[in-house]
């Protein structure tokens, strides 16, 4: 499937967190094909990335502030980004692993999970909202998740991980109101990118609805395609992979 974003100026530079990751490559290699792009900024903690022409890969550690401000100041140096998606995220790694019960909440997961899904992309935010173009369309995307939605909640569990992505949402929303006073032409939001076959969801796939266990690249190509159709008037909000608005 190949992708055109026409909503965004000819020539865009995108920058994708997260590069190394399953969602994040399918955005690479999504943004990589589509030939209004000029570059694509691949941008992880491993500093690894897919190959190509346009694919520009560099280091970034959502935990450690100073990689954020380096990296974003080193991007928009080379001129102007038009697309900045931040594709990384924590659900469970080593012994950490989403609460079944209020008995299993624990300080040091809820700092590490909160650590990369809330705080690393508000910092992102921080660096670079004052910096997206002044005039014509720009996007700051983060996946957010469902299960972040406080009214949507209905089984419970998951504390960490869905509290962590229900802040992340108040971050954008809150975010929203002052770029719609600094740069009224851009937007920032969250996206829902459904169940994606990766590392993350490996180990809860076994209750997903036949066909509802997307590829990486499915998922990222139907999240450009919704971002491609956003105005303005949509900034602050949460949207699925397709097109409909997660509610807070």
């Amino acid at each position: 499937m190949t992708l055109s974003l026409s909503s965004l100026p000819e020539h865009y530079r995108a920058l994708v967190i997260g590069a190394s990751g399953g969602i994040g490559g399918g955005f690479v290699r999504h943004l990589a094909g589509d030939p209004r792009c000029a570059e694509v900024i691949a941008l992880s903690r491993s500093g690894h990335a897919a190959e190509g022409a346009k694919i520009t890969p560099g280091r970034i550690d959502l935990e450690d502030p100073a990689t954020i401000d380096a990296a974003m100041e080193a991007a928009f140096a080379d001129g102007p980004v038009h697309l900045v998606i931040v594709a990384s995220g924590i659900l469970h790694e080593g012994d950490l692993s989403p609460e079944k019960t209020w008995r299993h909440i624990d300080a040091n997961a809820l700092a590490r999970v909160f650590a990369v899904n809330t705080t690393g992309p508000a910092l992102v935010a921080k660096a670079v909202l004052g910096r997206l173009p002044r005039e014509g369309k720009s996007v700051l995307a983060a996946l957010s998740a469902r299960v972040g939605s406080i009214s949507d909640n209905r089984l419970g569990g998951w504390h960490a991980y869905r509290a962590s992505k229900a802040a992340l949402n108040q971050i954008i929303r809150t975010c929203s109101i002052e770029l719609a006073r600094k740069r009224p032409d851009g937007l920032i939001i969250g996206l829902h990118p459904g169940t994606v076959d990766t590392a993350l969801s490996e180990p809860f796939q076994g209750n997903v609805p036949e066909g509802k266990l997307f590829t990486p690249d499915y998922s990222a190509g139907r999240l450009l395609e919704v971002i491609d159709t956003l105005t303005p008037q949509h900034s602050g909000r949460c949207f699925d992979f397709a097109g409909e608005e997660v509610l807070p």
